[in-house]
């Protein structure tokens, strides 16, 4: 059986190019309300290379922490096309990948 990061992580290959998910959506996928315990895993992600945590957002918008720096976070986001502005992402909705 998968460890709850390794079940995240499985979502998160799930997210193209261009989208974002937030926290509580990988959590409310995994029938969970850790919302926090998702944070942890993406905080924790050992291969940031080819496991995209840079595409799990806050539900309000804000690009959120990242491992390599909310900058580094930002970067990677506008280079796959999603707009930000103050730390924040225009239009969520028309990113936002359910599950």
């Amino acid at each position: 059986m998968k460890t709850f990061n390794e079940q995240c992580y499985d979502l998160l290959m799930q997210i193209t190019k261009g989208k974002v998910t937030t926290y509580k959506l990988i959590a409310e996928a995994l029938n969970t309300k850790a919302y926090r315990a998702v944070g942890n895993a993406m905080k924790n992600n050992p291969n940031v290379l080819t496991v995209p945590c840079h595409r799990v957002v806050n539900s309000n918008g804000y690009v959120g922490g990242y491992v390599n720096g909310i900058e580094k976070k930002i970067e990677l986001l506008k280079n796959e096309g999603i707009y930000i502005s103050d730390n924040k992402i225009i239009n969520l909705s028309g990113y936002l990948f359910r599950f």
